[in-house]
């Protein structure tokens, strides 16, 4: 692969993840954490970046070494680990794509004023049709690219119109007034939790892009997708600053369309909806591609038919959501289970890391180990704290 070439896909992987991690609930969250954090926000994200590079570097690295998808990395060090975490992760993903619908059929909806369904399907259809082309990883790479970049200079463009207190934003992001753990945690799932991680690192796999000598691009690609998730973050936290500096409250039910509302008028309502089209249709791309990655190998048949059942795995997102909506209670209850997917997967990574038979002569770096193996006893603990607090609420209808 020539080197322009392993640039175009190392970017694509990088653009994968970011914008399957710029869904609806990053624009929703990075709302309202800055509403009721302010200029303190700004540290939670600069603290959840750098929990985030620690996830991703590792994760990215020992999937090119061991040149495997994560899932028979875990079959090879426990028969049976793999399916399970692949179930976890197609059951979230599942979920979540149905939210990823439900929010590009808003995005089409303020864009068009067709109904917000029809508006989903459409999308979804779109969607459907990326994976039917012949170079579909290709023409993904590309989608991810243009509707990443766009977000990113519409954000900007709104960002500036708010007129942000810089100077504040900068203090409190090295000497916040408030720490909200809460906030940290739904950052760093919402960024590298799930499948998210493993989107870009499953491409660079597909794309031949792995082994040791392919480390310096995986690195590459991984800190480049955080850094362009986390740029949407920062550029998404000063607009919304500004305007609730000014004086202005949110609309609880649409936090993110007030931002663009109050600060550009009705030129940014409309530029909210093509800002919340890309990155829920990019992250139905996103979630469509890495769940059905984490099966294609558990099964000759799936392998045949990956695409069959890519097109398939959209097509229902779309149908539960047109019939019943976004079932908020399954939404919440997988979440929270989704939330342990972080640090399993984590920790397979690592211990993988130690065996021979699967790394070779590739010595991990000890303070990726050290790291990783902290983010991933943090993550555990608190993931089974979420856990306890949210699914007897859920079964008890509080």
């Amino acid at each position: 692969m020539n080197r322009e070439k392993n640039w175009s896909v190392i970017l694509g992987a990088a653009f994968l993840m970011a914008t399957s991690a710029i869904g609806p609930g990053f624009l929703t969250q990075t709302s309202v954490f800055t509403q009721s954090l302010l200029g303190s926000f700004g540290f939670v994200i600069l603290l959840s970046i750098l929990i985030d590079l620690v996830v991703q570097v590792n994760i990215w690295r020992l999937i090119a070494v061991t040149e495997r998808r994560t899932q028979d990395t875990a079959n090879a060090l426990l028969p049976g680990l793999g399916h399970f975490l692949a179930l976890l992760i197609v059951i979230g993903g599942l979920a979540f794509n149905i939210g990823n619908v439900g929010g590009a059929g808003l995005g089409l909806n303020v864009l068009t004023g067709l109904d917000p369904v029809l508006s989903a399907v459409l999308s979804a259809l779109f969607a459907i049709g990326i994976f039917l082309i012949k170079e579909a990883g290709k023409a993904m790479d590309r989608i991810a690219q243009v509707l990443g970049g766009l977000m990113i200079a519409l954000t900007l463009y709104v960002m500036f119109t708010s007129h942000p207190p810089y100077g504040e934003a900068l203090l409190r992001t090295v000497a916040p007034i408030k720490i909200d753990l809460f906030a940290i945690i739904t950052l760093v799932g919402g960024t590298v939790g799930g499948y998210i991680t493993f989107a870009g690192g499953h491409r660079l796999l597909d794309a031949g892009i792995k082994g040791q000598a392919a480390l310096p691009s995986v690195n590459r690609g991984a800190t480049s997708a955080i850094l362009l998730a986390s740029l949407m973050r920062v550029l998404l936290f000063l607009a919304t600053l500004g305007v609730v500096s000014g004086g202005a409250v949110l609309d609880a039910a649409n936090p993110a369309a007030s931002v663009f509302q109050i600060a550009a008028g009705e030129v940014g309502y409309r530029l909210f909806g093509v800002v919340m089209w890309a990155a829920s249709i990019t992250s139905v791309i996103g979630s469509a591609y890495t769940s059905v990655s984490f099966i294609r190998t558990l099964s000759p048949t799936f392998e045949r038919h990956h695409r069959a059942i890519t097109v398939g795995f959209i097509a229902l997102s779309t149908l539960v959501f047109a019939l019943v909506g976004k079932p908020v209670a399954i939404l919440l209850a997988v979440g929270a289970l989704n939330a342990l997917i972080l640090p399993v997967a984590l920790a397979i990574m690592l211990t993988a890391a130690r065996r021979r038979d699967l790394v070779g002569d590739y010595q991990h770096p000890l303070w990726m180990s050290v790291g990783g193996w902290l983010v991933a006893v943090a993550m555990a603990v608190l993931s089974v704290q979420t856990i306890v607090t949210t699914l007897p609420k859920l079964f008890s209808g509080g």
